[in-house]
């Protein structure tokens, strides 16, 4: 059994193979997710797992260099969004159109689906590299 880091096979199965720019998405509950994209459902009931926990636990697994959120979160989810960006520290952070948002999606390895339940709470992680 593994002693550290995250637990959920899948998920570290994807950060394994994640090389400098590959994407994965942190989403809420009603994130649209691409028949052709891997779907990691960690959902079990509303609100659980939340988006932060989740965001907090692949940060300590992943090294990521940037982080995407939709605009809208800026006015629909503001606290999330601070949360967001003090757990991501210095990563640097852009925002596109949630159409946009969804559209980049299709290129994630993958779309981690919690609990979540507020709006706009989803994130594409790119993945850096440590060298």
């Amino acid at each position: 059994m593994k002693k550290h880091g995250v637990l959920n096979s899948h998920i570290t199965e994807v950060l394994t193979k994640l090389g400098h720019t590959d994407i994965i998405v942190i989403a809420d509950c009603g994130l649209p997710i691409p028949d052709e994209t891997i779907r990691i459902d960690i959902s079990l009931k509303k609100g659980s797992p939340s988006f932060i926990d989740t965001l907090t636990v692949i940060l300590d697994d992943m090294l990521v260099e940037k982080a995407t959120f939709a605009e809208e979160i800026t006015q629909y989810n503001s606290s999330l969004e601070k949360e967001s960006k003090r757990l991501l520290g210095d990563k640097m952070i852009e925002y596109v159109s949630h159409e946009q948002f969804k559209e980049a999606t299709k290129k994630a390895k993958a779309v981690i689906r919690t609990g979540e339940s507020t709006p706009y709470a989803n994130v594409i992680l790119h993945a850096g590299v440590n060298f």
